[in-house]
């Protein structure tokens, strides 16, 4: 087991037979952490409306997230469009979770992120909720399809994980296009709000580049690639993607600037600096 100081989740979709709660359980127990952060989308009311499909390990994950709260984890959700009816709790808490709809993390050395699920920048969510609905029936058959697929591998001894949604992603140009808009929306409104970083989900697509000044972070989620983005007690943040041998990061990039003078004043508060160290994730 290791320690860090601070771990991002985003889209778990419980509730979903697509959702990969065991792999999620397997990273939780293997990475305990001061904070944590659930940048929303953690319970996936709108399939849940079509049909329920809650598992005993769906109530393992919660029981998991309850019980690091009553031993001194911090932990903040902030609600995605799926579970966007929790939105309206906004500034409140639940007995040792705290709902709130954006957020500033003061990362160890002295870096500001801002952390937010990242719907708002979606403009077929924002615009066209129905293409939304269709899109997201249409993807949670296409993880049903990569289960299917996965198992075949593993019965063959082919090694390694395959994401037949990445791979999609990937050769449709429509869909490459889109998480570069979203991601340079999100980017955008991350340097109008001063800060260093954004750490946000929504696409299901994990990433760590830079653009412009801000650092892009995606948790990616728990449903096809099982990633987070986690932050080490020296400030160093990575996304680690939790596949059968554990966590994996890929080289690092050049280092960022220093850190910027505080404009935003911070939610959680610094410990002394340290070195930084920033990772690429590989293609989904």
């Amino acid at each position: 087991m290791s320690s860090v100081r601070a771990i991002f989740l985003s889209d778990v979709h419980l509730g979903t037979r697509a959702c990969q709660a065991e792999r999620l359980l397997d990273f939780l127990r293997e990475h305990e952490s001061d904070y944590l952060f659930l940048l929303g989308d953690i319970v996936d009311f709108w399939a849940m409306k079509r049909s329920v499909q809650w598992a005993p390990s769906h109530n393992t994950v919660v029981q998991k997230v309850l019980r690091r709260a009553r031993h001194g984890c911090q932990v903040i959700f902030i609600p995605g469009n799926h579970d966007e009816a929790l939105r309206e709790h906004a500034g409140v808490a639940f007995g040792d979770i705290r709902v709130e709809s954006e957020w500033i993390h003061h990362a160890a050395d002295g870096r500001r992120y801002w952390l937010v699920h990242g719907d708002e920048y979606d403009q077929v969510t924002r615009h066209h909720r129905w293409v939304a609905l269709l899109g997201d029936v249409a993807y949670n058959a296409l993880v049903r399809i990569n289960l299917l697929l996965s198992r075949a591998r593993r019965l063959l001894g082919v090694p390694g994980y395959w994401s037949l949604a990445g791979y999609a992603k990937q050769k449709v140009k429509k869909a490459v296009s889109f998480i570069f808009d979203f991601e340079d929306a999100v980017a955008h409104a991350a340097q109008q709000r001063g800060v260093d970083g954004v750490i946000c989900g929504h696409i299901h697509w994990a990433s760590d580049r830079r653009i412009g000044d801000i650092r892009y972070l995606n948790c990616g989620d728990w449903v096809d690639s099982c990633s987070a983005v986690v932050e080490h007690h020296d400030g160093r943040i990575e996304v680690l993607q939790w596949g059968a041998l554990g966590a994996h990061a890929l080289a690092p990039l050049p280092a960022l600037p220093a850190p910027r003078p505080a404009s935003v004043r911070p939610q959680s508060a610094p410990v002394p600096a340290g070195a930084e160290r920033i990772y690429l994730m590989p293609d989904i």
